[in-house]
């Protein structure tokens, strides 16, 4: 019970001094987040990242189903090569992505 109050406790003064900072502060914070969503070397770095861990997983994917392929029950094998033919039909001619 002790730890419950001190923890409602924290979450009114927190609720308090959160207010006391208001909506300026908020929306400053918003506007700093957007600004750097939007910087085209954030965004190229984004892409570059997860162009990267797609391929990674990728790679992963065919190792693993490579291995435990024929090892493994019969919906459980036609899942995978529904997901390898969905990704054999999405390959990108043109080396981007749709983000």
């Amino acid at each position: 019970m002790r730890y419950r109050l001190t923890f409602i406790a924290g979450l009114g003064i927190g609720y308090v001094l959160g207010t006391r900072a208001g909506r300026e502060r908020y929306e400053q914070l918003r506007k700093s987040a957007q600004r750097v969503a939007q910087n085209p070397t954030v965004r190229n770095s984004v892409e570059t990242v997860s162009l990267t861990g797609r391929e990674a997983a990728a790679r992963a994917f065919d190792k693993v189903s490579a291995k435990v392929g024929d090892r493994l029950p019969g919906p459980v094998s036609d899942r995978v090569r529904s997901l390898r033919e969905q990704r054999a039909n999405d390959e990108d001619d043109w080396g981007t992505s749709n983000t």
